[in-house]
């Protein structure tokens, strides 16, 4: 199981990645501080099943109704809420206006770090339009005789307790129903609860804080076979038609070929195209078609028009062919202009259609590089699971302020959001603090182990209360945290449920078979992975609290494409360090050749003679001193899953006019100097990389010429060595041929020239293109 985390800034020197793992031992679970008793201050053992985080214990309060709550002696009306008041810290659910029997049901969660009282108030108010809210009766309890809920126990059931005066001395009329028990972060109440550390939140920022669980919608390829039309008539008939169909589901629409005929009068246009679409469960959007003429480059007029629900397709699963159907078009127009003649005229213009969901696909909405699922659509068609993934996303240290608040300062809402599969969860917010501890555990099922988890970390700006760093980076869209930022704590844990299923795995083909039996292309490929990031940015937009549409977007990846000096750097520097195992190796067998150590090159040519008198065991020696250099590097496997690596990243040393570059929107809203200086830059590496491209095309043209008779006479002698090394190797037993070519090779520096080799100077004379070009 692989596992990225994005980490990126939007401020110009700030802009970079950093991840670093730790291994740090903490305890599974907790006790309460003090021992005694039942409750909150007792010394009771807890346990849960979110052991990979350490346990955060809150004292819950579900504040669930009231009843029989007397009016005001002034209005006659009550228009009740609740206050729940734990030492300083204070709760308000929502009011109602003139409701004796209000229903809140709402829950509150006190962190145990900030519980100093030893008593919880519960106050019952009736809001007043002028003055202070007028004081109806109050429940206390006893921290020390909270119970303790353990999951998966079910949740306490609430009481009815009646409310006492304000001093205590009797009681008053009105009931209230209270639920109060001590748990933690795994309790099912915890994501809905009003948190005590974000008391000043209010409003709509309320829910942006909560943490939650987002599942994606199924995505379904919808193929459009466009065959043909029949009885197409042209308005302007003194012409001949350039006709063509625009299928339209959303805001994708796809156009067919123009299909060009001679007839002025009537057309039956061919174009068998397939078009194809993402639409998402449950199917909202229409698929209209419509069949139209080019009269000008900047005028198409319809011709006919169809809509029908992408509800009404038929679900393949597999290779079988789809049942085409004939569609009768619209006249464009009528139903609006006319709408009395629409019943009354027949039209027989029709289309031919074979459209279909396509279930056996899987509908890629995030980088190839970065797949976190490869299943089909179709659940029919999916495999059983390979293992559990569970991740506790412990705590983040070192982060730096990302925005300034009212009082000048710099502050961090810092929150997580990770991604694998349909799955998508994001942890609460943890308000004003560079340090923030979430200890939130989550669980994925996997369905094939070479896929990647992704997890980024942003900071909240949807909570009312600081404006932007920068005018341009947005108060309303949630910065990304990166470079040196801090590091994220992390527990991972894999389960694998079958170990043979798990090795089965690894010969089955990455993606669904119809990938490889109908296979897109690439162009297709980029269009409707940038669709279905669309589509899956904005249905969990709508969610509420939404998982805004910068954070989906980064998370998928949808920059991938764009330029990036500092990826370009480290791309380069990947290719060269995997061709520097091959020129280790011929260094190596350079320094043999020349003797540089007598003992080694004793040794190649004692292998090199045995290796001759005995050619079956080359092959069997090769493996053997592959399955030995494998044992070897056992001794330095990885111990962590793979993450953000600065260093092959090539982040350490970017600079900052680089990072901003890559953070740039498209096309660039930068100063016109500054791109003017970047297309500059860039115009010199393409130069570079033109130079190469060139020296590369050079040498292949000569192999090419060596018989293309450019150059004949070079031709000639080519040819010519053919023949005569042809008849010399017929007639001469191979190993003989490999023994003399290996010893000339492997041959004393005392018998070798510092001259280049004859096949070198015959190689660099022979003809390129290069005389040829401008």
């Amino acid at each position: 199981m692989h596992q990225a985390n994005n980490q990126r800034s939007l401020s110009d020197h700030e802009e970079d990645y950093y991840y670093m793992v730790k291994d740090k031992n903490h305890q599974n679970g907790g006790r309460w501080p003090h021992g005694g008793g039942r409750g909150l201050l007792s010394g009771e053992r807890f346990t849960g099943t979110h052991d990979l985080v350490e346990q955060n214990f809150y004292l819950y309060v579900r504040v669930v109704k009231a009843k029989d709550l007397p009016p005001s002696s002034i209005t006659g009306t009550c228009e009740p809420y609740v206050e729940v008041k734990l030492g300083n810290y204070k709760g308000r659910t929502r009011h109602f206006e003139n409701k004796r029997n209000p229903e809140w049901n709402q829950v509150f969660a006190f962190s145990k770090d900030r519980v100093q009282a030893t008593l919880l108030e519960v106050l019952v108010k009736d809001k007043e339009m002028v003055g202070r809210d007028d004081y109806i009766g109050r429940v206390i309890f006893d921290l020390n005789e909270v119970p303790t809920r353990v999951p998966p126990d079910s949740p306490l059931a609430p009481q009815w307790y009646r409310l006492e005066d304000r001093r205590g001395e009797g009681k008053v009329k009105g009931e209230i129903m209270v639920a109060v028990w001590v748990g933690s972060q795994g309790d099912e109440a915890f994501s809905e609860a009003w948190h005590a550390d974000a008391a000043f939140v209010q409003g709509e920022g309320v829910l942006s804080v909560r943490s939650k669980v987002y599942m994606t919608p199924k995505l379904w390829y919808l193929r459009v076979n466009v065959i043909e039309a029949q009885d197409i008539v042209p308005n302007d008939r003194s012409r001949a038609p350039e006709v063509f169909v625009k299928v339209q589901v959303g805001s994708q629409v796809l156009r067919t070929k123009i299909c060009s005929t001679q007839s002025q009068t009537t057309t039956h246009p061919l174009w068998n195209e397939d078009l194809v679409f993402v639409v998402a469960e449950p199917f909202e959007e229409q698929l209209v078609l419509t069949v139209e003429d080019r009269v000008h480059p900047s005028r198409d007029d319809v011709l006919g028009k169809i809509a029908m629900p992408v509800s009404a397709f038929e679900k393949r699963l597999d290779y079988s062919p789809v049942h085409s159907r004939w569609f009768n078009l619209e006249k464009f127009g009528f139903g609006i202009l006319e709408a009395d003649r629409r019943k009354e005229l027949q039209f027989s213009s029709r289309v031919h259609l074979r459209a279909c969901l396509e279930g056996a696909y899987h509908v890629l909405d995030d980088s190839t590089m970065y797949t976190s699922d490869t299943r089909p659509t179709a659940r029919q068609l999916w495999n059983p699971p390979v293992g559990i993934l569970e991740v506790g996303v412990l705590a983040a240290q070192g982060l730096l302020p990302m925005k300034i608040i009212k009082d000048g300062r710099g502050s961090t809402d810092a929150y997580c959001v990770a991604k694998y599969g349909h799955k998508w969860i994001r942890t609460r917010t943890i308000l004003d603090n560079f340090n923030p501890k979430w200890n939130e555990q989550y669980t994925w099922e996997v369905y094939d182990p070479c896929t990647v988890i992704t997890l980024g970390v942003f900071d909240n700006c949807h909570l009312g209360s600081a404006a932007p760093e920068k005018p341009g980076t947005g108060g309303t869209r949630d910065s990304r945290i990166g470079k040196k930022m801090g590091e994220l704590r992390l527990a991972v844990r894999f389960t694998s449920l079958s170990l043979a299923n798990m090795i089965y795995i690894y010969g089955r083909p990455l993606l669904p078979r119809m990938h490889y039996l109908h296979p897109f292309t690439v162009n297709q490929i980029d269009s409707l992975r940038f669709q279905a990031m669309n589509i899956v940015a904005t249905r969990l937009g709508r969610a509420e609290p939404p998982l805004r549409k910068e954070i989906v977007e980064y998370m998928l990846d949808v920059d991938s494409h764009l330029w990036s000096m500092r990826r370009s750097k480290a791309n380069f520097f990947r290719i060269m360090s995997l061709l520097s195992g091959i020129l280790t190796v011929s260094q190596w067998f350079v320094d043999v050749c020349n003797w540089k150590n007598p003992v080694t090159s004793v040794l190649v040519h004692v292998l090199f003679l045995i290796l001759i008198s005995y050619p079956e065991l080359m092959l069997p020696t090769v493996l053997l001193y592959m399955f030995l250099i494998g044992l070897w590097n056992y001794r330095f496997r990885p111990r962590y899953p793979p993450h953000m690596d600065l260093k092959l990243s090539w982040a350490e040393a970017v600079s900052s006019d680089e990072l901003d570059e890559e953070f740039d929107t498209f096309p660039s809203s930068r100063p016109n100097d500054l791109v003017r200086m970047r297309y500059d830059r860039l115009r010199s590496i393409a130069g570079r990389i033109q130079t190469v491209v060139g020296d590369i095309a050079t040498q292949g043209e000569r192999f090419e010429s060596l018989l293309s008779w450019r150059d004949p006479r070079a031709t000639s002698l080519f040819i010519l060595f053919c023949l005569s090394a042809a008849v010399t190797l017929y007639v001469t037993p191979f190993r003989v041929v490999a023994l003399v070519g290996g010893l000339y090779t492997l041959r004393h520096p005392r018998f070798r020239s510092k001259l280049p080799s004859v096949p070198s100077n015959f190689f660099k004379r022979l003809p390129a293109r290069t005389d040829s070009m401008l």
